[in-house]
């Protein structure tokens, strides 16, 4: 700012209001070039957010307008459009007879046709044409005995046709797939090969099966290929894998089945003749087939065993050790000696001719009861010249006679009576009169055994010649193989 003193002369004092007047306008443009500043500033900060928070329009480039309706259609363009859709529909031949009329861009059909399929065809036919607002449907199904077996009767005939001039392809197709077959089957009824492959019967047959399997599968591929039917191949390949899974599922047991008959046949568990006890069954082993084990029973009866009960089950087998113990029990007074009555006991056993000397024969006190000791006898025998049940009769009737000659007593059961006090008198009755024990009861006196009559100990046969007799038929189905250890 100027300095600006009071002046003392007219000139002075008017230069100095020139000087404050300029100075005074100059501040003035700069406030208002400074307001309009701000204004502007505010204008656009106003548009930029004005801008950010609007609405985005929406693009329509990729979306098909909406046609819209003519003000005017001439009676010459009704007809053309009428005459379009006639020509149309008469290249079609269930919709030849359908009546078209067109008024003011509206379409309207009537007449019949053969199927509901061709009404809708129609409507979608006439509603393309340009120039058509909208399409009045009054199509009806023409329900004619005749008019609807012509065009199913034409389908079939047309198919016929096909047929007959794709007959030669499909015989050719055929006669490929009946020699694929038939390949397949020869090399599967050969058997000595598939023995020769493996070793084990069951695996045998069952790779032949595949072979079949196998072979008719590969003719129909093929067959189907030849004819251009690689779809059809697909849908009967579906159509077979669910109709296999639906009857794998009803028929888990079966498989279940065949699956334990081949465990069994690649185990052993048993060979012929074995003398066996499966699932409480006892018999002798006749065979064993795909689907189930045969026993003889010792009443000489066939009996059947399915191979899955077979294969889950305990198997005792009597046969696999020719040496076999047998026990019996036997009963002394409680007031004799024990120690003393097995040892005769077993003297008795011992000199039986089949009990064998390894291993000895044992006792032992089993148990002690109200009136008598029970003791137990142990004995081995060798089964292949000697019958079990036979040795086991002859053993104790032997043992019991030795402990009778020797003095010791084989009691009965004695039971005690208590009658109530106020009970009715007991009637009177004789006591018996007891045996008078000898004087040297105790201690025994030993007495010499005399030798028991073996009589009859060899096996008994007939069951082993019921078994061979059966073995003898032919059945090539049996699995047992000897060959092969058992497991």
């Amino acid at each position: 700012m100027s300095d600006c003193r009071p002046a003392t002369h007219g000139l002075e004092a008017n230069s100095c209001a020139d000087v404050r007047a300029h100075e005074g306008r100059g501040r003035a443009r700069s406030t208002l070039r400074f307001g309009r500043f701000r204004l502007l500033l505010l204008c656009m900060v106003a548009n930029h957010v004005m801008a950010a928070t609007a609405p985005q329009p929406t693009s329509t480039a990729g979306a098909a307008a909406p046609p819209t309706i003519e003000t005017r259609v001439s009676a010459s363009e009704s007809g053309e459009i009428a005459d379009r859709i006639r020509g149309i529909l008469a290249e079609i031949g269930p919709l030849r007879e359908v009546q078209v009329q067109v008024s003011a861009g509206v379409v309207t059909l009537s007449g019949t046709v053969p199927t509901a399929e061709d009404i809708q065809r129609a409507e979608a036919i006439a509603s393309r044409v340009a120039g058509v607002v909208t399409v009045q449907n009054d199509l009806e199904r023409d329900l004619a005995l005749t008019t609807t077996l012509t065009p199913a009767l034409d389908e079939f005939e047309a198919g016929v046709r096909g047929w007959l001039r794709a007959l030669p392809l499909i015989g050719v197709a055929l006669a490929i797939a009946l020699l694929v077959v038939a390949t397949g089957y020869l090399l599967a009824s050969i058997d000595r090969l598939w023995r020769w492959l493996m070793p084990n019967p069951f695996l045998a047959e069952i790779t032949a099966s595949l072979v079949r399997l196998l072979s008719i599968v590969l003719g129909l591929v093929v067959a189907l290929e030849l004819l251009g039917a690689t779809a059809l191949l697909g849908g009967v390949l579906g159509g077979a894998g669910v109709v296999g899974l639906a009857i794998g599922l009803a028929a888990r047991d079966t498989a279940g089945n065949y699956l334990a008959s081949l465990m069994l046949s690649l185990r052993q568990p048993f060979r012929a003749n074995d003398h066996v006890v499966i699932d409480g069954h006892e018999g002798r082993v006749i065979r064993l087939t795909s689907r189930a084990t045969v026993l003889m029973t010792l009443d000489g009866n066939h009996l059947r065993i399915p191979n899955s009960i077979v294969f889950q089950s305990v198997i005792l087998n009597y046969t696999r050790n020719a040496e076999r113990r047998f026990s019996f029990d036997l009963g002394i007074d409680a007031d004799d000696d024990s120690l003393d009555a097995m040892e005769v006991g077993l003297e008795a056993m011992n000199a039986l001719a089949f009990v064998l000397d390894t291993p000895a024969a044992t006792a032992v006190i089993e148990n002690v009861g109200d009136s008598n000791v029970v003791l137990r006898f142990f004995a081995w025998i060798d089964q292949t010249d000697t019958d079990f049940l036979k040795a086991r009769s002859l053993a104790i009737q032997a043992t019991k006679a030795a402990l009778e000659d020797a003095g010791f007593a084989l009691p009965e059961p004695i039971y005690r009576l208590r009658f109530d006090e106020h009970a009715a008198p007991p009637i009177a009755m004789r006591a018996p009169t007891a045996p008078a024990e000898p004087a040297d009861r105790r201690p025994h006196r030993r007495r010499s055994v005399a030798s028991a009559s073996e009589g009859d100990i060899a096996p008994d046969t007939h069951i082993d010649r019921l078994v061979f007799e059966e073995r003898a038929q032919d059945h090539r189905d049996d699995l047992l193989d000897n060959t092969k250890p058992i497991e």
